[in-house]
Parts: structure tokens; sequence; C-alpha cells
């Protein structure tokens, strides 16, 4: 027998390998070997630093070339790797508004490659997928079907096509092995959180990553998603200011619903009128705060990939697969721990936050260091008129990832049922940021929260707490605004 030319073997393997169909890898041993390479890269750009600054270059141009390396890169690998890698980076970004701006660039330019990061699958890789899916006279259900993915997903991409009523609809396919690699990376992205810290110094990534892996299992299954966007497309119905497209079918590892055209709220963000951002900025967290009341669910995962500005106006939101039940009972905590804060005294907020599982029993609590974090959130929603910006943000996240404050992040806790909250508020306020949205956004909390807005109207009325306070707080020493 000839043996093959080496040019067929190269082609043989490259039809065998995952990667050559524009698959992401799948195997545990190829994306933990691309995830390695994240910290000997780094350790090695730091002890290259060592060498140029050694050579008289300014220590903090160094810096500055090490963390935009490391950002380009670790947005690279985890672009191409997808799965709760992306998802991982997604929750990364916000820290991108802590960097001062002439380290922000950088990370804002690996962040967009990110968002829309190859490799899609190529179109036999597709057929193939959509075929183990829906069987092999898949084609049949569709008029239309675009092999070439329209969008990219954490774990799947998405396809324009037209079902076999005529409908425009979007396809979302699962990339095929998806779900394995998951369980890999969860434990792969633990190790990295420490390299994490190039981001924020200071910050607890462990606690991050931990959080992350606790969300994440939920946007691997499309028949639970396909109920969850059925109750919020019923929920949001003829609505006159959102949009959310209906399912038109499930089945397997593939989500087939209606398709919105629209414009991408990064668009909005990199182009758009002052004016129309504050609008938006407001739709979205009108959405965000108003899901709970109308479907019992919380839609935690609001980041601009996620929204579209339609043509009438409206705010389309698709990507239904983080959307846990909302806990019972928490608008009342809210109105507790606001009642403490905007009336109370230090010692009412730390005997609140021990009340509802903010703090751990027997835990010793630095309430002047939270104090220093806390107030000017607390004081942004005095006036009636708020306005988000990025440097604001930043300036938030930097105060409560200083390391001379750190310890008290570690004081803190909170019950496993309120990680989404935490999530949705940080991604909401984030893209509210990004938009410098103004405008009465402490009208849009009142709405959903009627415990919060009771606690800051009795602070108005100079009314104090609703409880008489019978503890130690009777003389301790006034929060220092409302002196």
């Amino acid at each position: 027998m000839l043996e093959p030319r080496q040019g067929g073997l190269r082609r043989l393997r490259r039809r065998s390998d995952p990667e050559a169909t524009g698959q992401p890898p799948t195997r545990a041993a190829v994306r933990n070997a691309k995830i390695v390479t994240l910290p000997v890269a780094y350790a090695a750009r730091r002890a290259g630093g060592l060498g140029r600054r050694a050579m008289g270059q300014p220590r903090h141009g160094v810096e500055i070339d090490i963390q935009a390396r490391t950002a380009q890169h670790m947005f690279e690998v985890l672009g191409e790797l997808k799965g709760c890698a992306t998802k991982f980076g997604q929750l990364l970004a916000l820290y991108e508004l802590a960097l001062p701006p002439e380290l922000s660039e950088p990370y804002q330019e690996a962040l967009s490659r990110l968002q829309d990061s190859a490799p899609a699958m190529l179109p036999g890789a597709v057929s193939a997928a959509m075929a183990a899916n829906m069987g092999p006279e898949w084609r049949d259900r569709f008029c239309d079907f675009a092999l070439r993915s329209s969008a990219a997903a954490s774990v799947g991409q998405v396809h324009r096509a037209v079902w076999e009523d005529g409908r425009a609809v979007a396809v979302k396919l699962m990339y095929p092995g998806a779900r394995e690699s998951v369980h890999s990376d969860l434990e792969q992205i633990r190790r990295l959180a420490p390299l994490a810290t190039v981001f924020a110094p200071g910050a607890d990534t462990r606690a991050l990553a931990d959080a992350f892996a606790d969300c994440i299992s939920d946007e691997l299954d499309y028949a639970k998603e396909a109920e969850t966007q059925r109750v919020f497309a019923d929920a949001y119905a003829d609505d006159p200011d959102f949009v959310v497209p209906g399912i038109v079918h499930q089945e397997g590892d593939v989500l087939v619903s209606e398709w919105l055209d629209g414009i991408p709220l990064s668009r909005v963000i990199a182009t758009g009128a002052q004016q129309e951002k504050d609008r938006i900025g407001l739709l979205v967290l009108r959405f965000v705060m108003s899901s709970s009341v109308r479907t019992g669910m919380l839609y935690s995962d609001p980041h601009p990939g996620n929204f579209r500005v339609l043509r009438d106006g409206r705010l389309g939101v698709v990507d239904f697969g983080a959307c846990p039940v909302f806990p019972i009972g928490f608008p009342e905590v809210v109105g507790d721990l606001a009642d403490a804060a905007f009336n109370g005294v230090d010692a009412d907020v730390e005997a609140a936050m021990r009340r509802h599982g903010f703090i751990a029993d027997g835990q010793d609590f630095d309430i002047v260091a939270l104090r220093a974090v806390a107030e000017p959130i607390r004081e942004m929603f005095f006036p009636h008129t708020i306005r988000l910006t990025k440097p604001w943000l930043r300036e938030q996240v930097r105060r409560s990832i200083e390391p001379s404050l750190s310890n008290v992040g570690r004081q803190l806790t909170s019950p496993p049922e309120y990680t989404p909250i935490g999530r949705a508020i940080l991604a909401t306020v984030g893209v509210l940021a990004q938009l410098g949205t103004e405008g009465p956004l402490r009208d849009e909390l009142s709405t959903a929260l009627p415990g919060f807005a009771q606690a800051l109207e009795r602070f108005h009325l100079g009314e104090g707490m609703r409880r008489p306070v019978t503890d130690a707080s009777d003389s301790a020493t006034p929060v220092t605004m409302n002196s």
C-alpha cells in the first residue's frame, strides 16, 4: 500500500480535529492546555518586566504594558474556548471599570473581541449538530437556514432562519460537547481565579469564580430556558416598552425563537445620542427590576449583548438561560436594610446585616470600613435624578477593592439564593454606567421595592426607623451622613 502524502495526512487530521471545523475545543486536555498558557505567560511577562526595569524603563510603563498584554491574552483564550470561560470573562469585564483610563482602552478592545469571538462552527459542523438534535431531515422544518452564524453565545451560536410557517426565527445551537467541557472549565477557572488579580488587586477573585460556578449550570438546559422564555414572553406580551421573542420550537440542544430586528445595545453605547442612552438605560433598569414582579424570576444576565433597540423604540430582550426563581421575601429584606442605612445608626446597619445572613454568627465586622465604601452609594439615592457614569463606577469599584478595606469584604457573606441578585445588580449598573444614564433611577427602584421607597421617605420626613431600637444601638454614634 502506498503511503499517503504528507499533505493528505494534514488534511485528514484537519477533518478529524474539531477545531479545524470551527468547533471550539471540547477535549479536556486541549482546553486545559489553553488555559494553562495564561498563568505561564503572565509569569514570563513579570520576569521580563523585572529585566526591563533593571535596564532603566519606568516602572509605571512596564506595569501598564504587562496588564494590557495579560488582558488581551486572557480574553483571547477565554473567547476561543467559549462555554463558561467566556461567561467568566464577561463577569471580569466589570473590573475593567476599575482601571485608570490609560489601562482601560486595551481591556475594552479585548472585551469587544470576546463578545463576538471566533471560532464559529463551519457549515459542515452546523449541519451535523442540527441533525444530531432534530434528525437527518431537520432542513424540512425550515424554509431557509443560514449555515453561517449571526451571533455567538457562551455555549453555542445563533443562526438566522425562516421556520416552516414563514416566520423569521433565531436558532440557538449548543456547541457539541459543550456540556462536558463546562465541568472541566469550572475546575480550571477556579485555578485561574488568582490571575484575575491583574484586573483588581485585593479583590476576592476566588469568591467571584465560585459564585460564577453556581450560576452557569442552568444555561446548559435549553428545555428549561424555553419554558422560562415562554413565561417572560407571556408576562411582557403587548408591553409598550419591551419585546420578548416567543418560543417557536425546542428540541435537544436547539432552541428556536422569533427573530428580533434591532440595533445592538453595544452600538447605542458606542455611537448613540445621550438622550437616547438615557432612555434606554432607564428601560434596562425597568426590565430587570420588573422581571421579578411580573414573572417570579430574576433576569440576572443583563449584559449589552442581550438587548436590541427596535425601530419603534421598544427594548428587545433575548437569552433567558440565567433566570432563577426570585427569593420570596427579598423585597422586605431590602426594605429592612434600607431602613437601617437611611434612618439608623451603625449598630442598626450591622444588626440588620446579621439578621439577614450577610454577616456570619460570631464573625467580627468592621462597620467603619463598610461605611467608607457604602456612603457614596447611599448618598446617590438622595436626589431625584441620578446619573451613572464610568468614572463614578470606576471609583466605587476601586474603593471596594482597596487593599486597606479588603478585610470588610471578606467579613461579608451572602445566602446562596442571593448570588444571582448580586450578579444582576453588578451587570445592570455596569450597563447603565457604560450608557452614562441620567434620569429618575430612584423611581424605578422604588416601584419594584416599596420597602426601599418607604425607608427613603421616612428619611426625608425625619421620622426615623419604623421599629423602636432596643439593643446597644441606642447609644451608638449615628452614621455621619445622617448627622
